[in-house]
């Protein structure tokens, strides 16, 4: 038989998406499962958004420019500028979403051997995209008695070398909702400038910050322009993780000439996609006021609920809408599972992430899972109702 390629075997397995096949089969057996796993908002996308694709009028379905559609990037360009973001068009290219953003910032940077230095827990697709270009994750841990705070600098220099490349940053997290602070992303300015570093910045989640703190992005960083690389979508933004529309935003000409042929590689980002996310930027400021007020509503329903429960203990997240919780179990990845294969009340259970995937060194985080709280109020306490019955269950048999 052929055999598959080392970088195949290498690649870890989704942590938010490996479990699917057990929530697949509960509800087969007609188990009403309640998804706390995945970063898929339940709220209804901009009706400019979907009032676009009604609008649609074309005889051909064509290829849109490598770069994306210059009238899209205008529109990001205009919307960068309400967080006093200066970016033009030229600066932007469109993706196929947030993630190829990811793969092609690495593939312009990194080469085989080399690293990228990249705060956990950590999005877990970033160690898959490193696999995928040859190169090396390092990771410096934050821990959850600090909140997820970052690392000292003193550790991230530990870690660099010849061959460090780029810190890699998502602000607010994934996946524990933290926010970085003014201070430390003027530390990570002075680390990326000492020692000539890129700063890759996913800022997807960068409407829902739930602190009076000024937000403050890679972009605003005086004196970074050739060292930030700005991963940005508009699936969490606007509820259209299916359209597949992401940026990735440089002034640094060298990488975007370099991404720009990547682009070319693979011909056009969607084009229903761009129209559809052109209009959605378009959204009136009410559209985005009560998205925020829904999340941050939900955000206190899951920290309090979670936090009464025996022996549970999550922070607050500024940020986004994740948090990672500390259970009163062994191991998260037999829970999760366990969850979804032997326990069920009422005909009901719940499936998490386990947050072992989001750690480089899989021995950490074992009594940890990530929790989205993508789900409505009524449906969170519930699913807080039956994460404490599967605890009591589990740790009584």
């Amino acid at each position: 038989m052929p055999k598959i390629a080392d970088r195949a075997i290498k690649m870890p397995v989704s942590p938010i998406r490996k479990l699917v096949p057990l929530a697949d089969e509960a509800k087969a057996r007609g188990t009403k499962v309640y998804h706390l796993n995945i970063g898929q908002p339940d709220l209804p996308s901009p009706e400019v958004g979907i009032e676009a694709i009604h609008k649609i009028d074309r005889t051909i379905l064509e290829y849109s420019p490598s770069d994306g559609f210059l009238s899209l990037r205008k529109k990001f360009s205009e919307y960068y500028k309400r967080f006093h973001i200066d970016y033009s068009p030229e600066d932007i290219l469109i993706t196929a979403g947030g993630s190829e953003a990811v793969m092609f910032a690495f593939m312009a940077t990194l080469n085989r051997g080399e690293e990228v230095i990249v705060p956990e827990p950590t999005y877990a697709n970033y160690m898959t995209f490193a696999c995928l270009v040859g190169a090396t994750i390092r990771t410096v841990s934050s821990t959850i008695e600090s909140g997820f705070a970052l690392p000292p600098v003193e550790e991230f220099e530990k870690l660099i070398s010849e061959r460090t490349r780029a810190i890699m940053i998502c602000n607010p997290n994934n996946p524990t909702g933290y926010l970085y602070t003014p201070e430390e992303m003027h530390k990570l300015r002075e680390l990326a400038l000492k020692y000539d570093l890129y700063l890759i910045a996913d800022e997807v989640y960068r409407e829902f910050v739930y602190t009076d703190t000024p937000y403050l992005s890679a972009a605003h960083l005086e004196g970074m322009e050739e060292h930030v690389i700005l991963i940005d979508s508009v699936s969490k933004r606007f509820s259209e993780c299916g359209i597949r529309i992401g940026a990735l935003v440089t002034k640094n000409k060298a990488v975007r000439a370099a991404v720009m042929k990547f682009c070319q590689a693979r011909l056009s980002p969607p084009l229903i996609g761009q129209l559809i996310a052109e209009a959605s930027i378009d959204a009136p400021e009410s559209y985005f006021r009560a998205v925020y007020e829904e999340y941050l509503e939900r955000r206190d329903c899951l920290v309090e609920g979670l936090n009464k429960i025996p022996g549970v203990y999550t922070p607050t997240p500024n940020g986004a809408f994740y948090t990672v919780a500390r259970l009163p179990i062994d191991d998260c990845d037999k829970f999760c599972a366990w969850c979804l294969t032997d326990f069920s009340y009422e005909g009901e259970t719940v499936m998490m992430a386990p947050a072992s995937g989001f750690y480089a060194d899989p021995t950490k985080g074992r009594n940890e899972v990530r929790i989205a709280y993508v789900l409505k109020k009524e449906k969170l306490q519930r699913a807080l109702f039956l994460l404490e019955k599967a605890l009591e269950r589990y740790n009584s048999r």
